[in-house]
């Protein structure tokens, strides 16, 4: 689990959540089921960034 050090950054990784964005904002993922737990105007701290992908022509 990610703990906050109080210096504005997490020591180690926020597990279970990942985060995309659209337009100007960033919106938090809970993995396991899905679904967006939150939306920010800044990236959230210790959370992995979701790929772009891309949809492959046939």
């Amino acid at each position: 689990m990610a703990k906050n050090t109080g210096k504005g950054f997490r020591e180690g990784a926020v597990k279970g959540r990942s985060e995309f964005q659209r337009g100007n904002t960033w919106f938090k993922r809970d993995t396991a089921t899905g679904r967006i737990m939150d939306g920010s105007a800044r990236q959230h701290k210790g959370v992995r960034n979701e790929t772009k992908t891309t949809p492959k022509s046939k």
